[in-house]
């Protein structure tokens, strides 16, 4: 049934009124809304806009434009927030929450870090992203005032005055240049992408008390934290080696579709498996999976265990078409040195020490920086078609 009215949000950037809407999405008082991310590409915000179907949106300085008739305006009842998303197809989609789904992923996050009363949260991750809309959802719970930054820095982190924030490896590695910044938090939460192995062992040799969070759009973001669930999540592991996530954390359905999610689970895109101890680990992306020589490689892991290989500062893992292999595997490679890179041999050699001799990378790319998407994550689509474009137009870079 859809009956409540659907109001879109252009957000520049969070602000007090974005919290007013959300507190009223929540409490049921006002309309159900979706942030949308005021600097997409004018193309790019139709298309979404145009999926996403609000009745209304506002821009960021306040004005009300409607969109369409009051009877073809509505969201489903019990939705708060729908999150305008591309997933891995770069096919815009709605993904609607509800007020249940996301306040339990809040007391149940809250709960998990030991939050306590009086607390506030450190908002500097996009409110047009999940991530973002969670740490202001933990507020609300939680009775105190986020205070919101635009960016991650020392100095803004440093005279925060929090005990909690959510971040994005990139922006942890940066403030690890400062570490005693974090020190006065009780919780610093990572997630958006793959934490770096060395990238951890960094933080907590800073006594910075970090703390993995996997999930996505479609389960309120983080809900398995350090590889144990939140309180209510069940995870599983599917015969194709794909995990499911289950419990009150659940996405209602897509915005447009005809069907709900099946059941209480939701098969992920995400391979992994359970260790001894029934912790989750992800293994990374089904999609990115390589079939290299009838092999398949997981990207995620090769990316981890380069992550551990002296004079790598960052690293990216794709697929590109072989003559031969069907598939190469590629190691896109950000050297600590920029005047010393890491040898390409050395790189096989401690892959081969660590995985299968076919999950080397056959080829090694030196670049500056690896492109990012505004989750955080790595852009491997785009980094992709980058290395493509320069196997056609360039003979002479730097692949060895």
């Amino acid at each position: 049934m859809t009956n409540r009215p659907l109001h879109a949000v252009l957000v520049e950037r969070t602000g007090p009124r974005l919290i007013e809407l959300l507190a009223a999405a929540l409490d049921g008082s006002g309309p159900a809304i979706a942030p949308v991310d005021a600097a997409l590409p004018p193309a790019r915000l139709a298309e979404l806009l145009a999926v996403l179907g609000p009745g209304s949106v506002e821009d960021a300085d306040g004005v009300i434009t409607p969109l369409r008739p009051a009877q073809e305006q509505g969201a489903a009842d019990g939705t708060a927030v729908i999150v305008g998303t591309s997933g891995s197809t770069g096919v815009p989609k709605g993904v609607e929450l509800s007020a249940a789904a996301l306040l339990h992923s809040a007391q149940a996050s809250l709960a998990r870090v030991g939050a306590r009363p009086g607390e506030r949260w450190l908002c500097c991750l996009p409110a047009s992203h999940i991530a973002g809309i969670q740490v202001l959802v933990r507020s609300l719970v939680s009775g105190t005032d986020p205070v919101l930054a635009e960016r991650a820095d020392a100095q803004t982190v440093a005279g925060c005055g929090c005990a909690h924030v959510s971040l994005v490896p990139t922006q942890l590695r940066r403030l690890l240049d400062t570490p005693e910044v974090l020190a006065g938090f009780s919780s610093v939460l990572l997630g958006g992408a793959a934490a770096p192995t060395g990238l951890l062992a960094a933080a907590r040799a800073a006594r910075v008390p970090v703390m993995t969070t996997y999930g996505m759009t479609e389960t309120c973001g983080g809900c398995v934290y350090d590889g144990v669930p939140l309180d209510g999540v069940q995870v599983r592991i599917g015969d194709d080696e794909r995990i499911w996530i289950g419990g009150p954390v659940l996405f209602s359905g897509y915005r447009g579709a005809p069907q709900a999610p099946a059941g209480q689970w939701f098969r992920t895109g995400d391979l992994g498996r359970l260790d001894p101890a029934g912790q989750l680990i992800v293994r990374g992306r089904a999609d990115d999976v390589i079939n290299t020589g009838g092999h398949k490689v997981v990207p995620g892991e090769v990316a981890a265990a380069l992550q551990t290989a002296p004079g790598v500062a960052d690293v990216a893992v794709v697929g590109l078409p072989d003559d031969e292999w069907g598939e190469m595997v590629v190691a896109v490679v950000v050297p600590a040195d920029p005047a010393d890179p890491p040898a390409a041999e050395l790189l096989r050699l401690h892959v081969r020490q660590r995985l299968p001799r076919y999950a080397a990378p056959g080829r090694v790319v030196v670049i500056d920086v690896i492109p990012m998407l505004a989750s955080g994550k790595h852009d491997l689509a785009g980094l992709r078609r980058e290395l493509l474009r320069r196997e056609q137009t360039e003979a002479d870079s730097v692949i060895y």
